[in-house]
């Protein structure tokens, strides 16, 4: 069972992505919170699997309630997916940037939104590849200079190579096909790209390609 809170101030927001998640035979809503304290709070005590979370909320937003979940040692394993409001929200790379395992825009497709819980928590792929690539590009193209690539120094070639691939966005059966390999060898070499960089998930690990320079906007194929 897939334990989710919904972070929102908006009270017909959380009733609305409750009665379509309480609905599903593999998830449930473990709680709710109005703002980012209580969302914090509320973390620690009910250890969610993941927390649907608004960026803009009263008492503490959501990119310093992310901050002070997704830098707790203790809460590793739960996963914050943010929900915006506007497509090209000016604080989705940086809710990225500060731990967010991905986001989703409010008026997404119901199935979308299902499919993004089950995908972040099963820690396989970034959500909404298709959106997600074109903002991803979109917001590292006004992010800072690429830094030195020194970090990058301890991953083989091919890890290199894959890591440049999921920072264009695509998912481990995609970077199959492209290396012809099988997809559990793909799901291998990010893994151990991931242990070895100390990348909390997937889109920390797109973040990182994008700020070493391993990646450049523009670079979706």
């Amino acid at each position: 069972m897939i334990r989710v809170l919904l972070a929102d101030d908006q009270l017909l927001v959380r009733a609305g992505f409750r009665a379509l998640l309480d609905a599903q035979p593999d998830i449930e809503v473990a709680g709710e919170a109005a703002d980012g304290e209580e969302a914090v709070r509320l973390v620690r005590e009910l250890r969610p699997d993941t927390v649907l979370m608004d960026i803009r909320m009263p008492r503490l937003d959501g990119l310093a309630a992310t901050r002070a979940i997704t830098g707790d040692p203790v809460l590793n394993e739960v996963k914050v997916v943010m929900l915006t409001t506007f497509e090209l929200d000016e604080y989705v790379f940086e809710a990225i940037r500060s731990g967010a395992s991905g986001f989703l825009v409010k008026d997404t497709e119901p199935e979308e939104l299902l499919r993004a819980v089950r995908a972040v928590v099963a820690g396989d792929a970034l959500l909404s590849p298709g959106v997600t690539r074109r903002l991803i590009a979109e917001f590292a193209a006004r992010s800072k200079e690429p830094v030195a690539a020194t970090g990058l120094s301890a991953l083989t070639e091919r890890e290199r190579e894959v890591m440049a691939l999921v920072g264009i966005g695509l998912s481990n059966e995609e970077i199959a096909r492209r290396l012809v390999v099988s997809p559990l060898t793909a799901k291998t070499h990010v893994s151990r790209t991931m242990v070895k960089l100390g990348a909390r998930d997937r889109a920390q690990l797109v973040v990182l390609a994008y700020e070493s320079g391993l990646v450049r906007p523009g670079w979706l194929g």
